[in-house]
């Protein structure tokens, strides 16, 4: 037997951080809203083909959507399940952190040969951060109309909701670090 309440919650937090409304969800998970919205305050013990639907709704598998909803104390990302892309101009990023649900944090780690310009970033939703730490090289930072440069050991924070742009203009490999608090943009009510 589910325990309703936590499994509404469960449903609601998975909701939020995907920034959906409601009627969103029950337009996506094909219920109506009322009965939706029963699940999520735990008045409510969904069928086992609602909760598949809502799960497709939430684009998450069933079993995430009914698995054990106390939250995990541990979470491993081992290094050989890190998702590492090679950009454009031989740029690499690479995600260290583990994927916490309801959690919109990241730490990237990204290697930038010499004269690289990895183009510039579109600004977050209000209320996103970024830190950034520089371990080898140079990196020009550029934040709306500033320009920083930083070199090894440097570190640097600022408000992500405005476009910004990472560069090296030096020969070396820069690599560098982010820590990055991304909010989701709220949809209309």
């Amino acid at each position: 037997m589910f325990d309703l309440a936590k499994l509404g919650t469960h449903v609601q937090g998975l909701r939020h951080d995907r920034g959906m409304t409601l009627a969103e969800l029950a337009s996506a998970a094909e219920v109506s809203v009322s009965m939706l919205s029963s699940v999520e305050r735990g008045q409510k013990a969904p069928t086992v083909v609602m909760l598949s639907r809502i799960a497709d709704g939430l684009g998450v598998g069933l079993a995430e959507l009914i698995a054990d909803t106390e939250p995990r104390r541990v979470i491993v990302r081992r290094a050989a399940d890190q998702d590492a892309v090679v950009e454009p101009g031989g740029w690499r990023r690479t995600i260290v952190t583990p994927v916490v649900p309801g959690v919109n944090f990241e730490w990237i780690r990204t290697t930038l040969p010499g004269g690289c310009d990895a183009g510039e970033f579109p600004a977050y939703a209000p209320g996103s951060h970024e830190f950034v730490v520089v371990e080898t090289g140079t990196l020009r930072l550029s934040v709306a109309d500033q320009v920083t440069e930083l070199s090894a050991g440097d570190s640097v924070y600022f408000a992500a909701d405005v476009p910004h742009a990472y560069a090296n203009p030096g020969d070396d490999e820069c690599a560098y670090y982010v820590a990055a608090l991304i909010m989701r943009p709220r949809g209309p009510r």
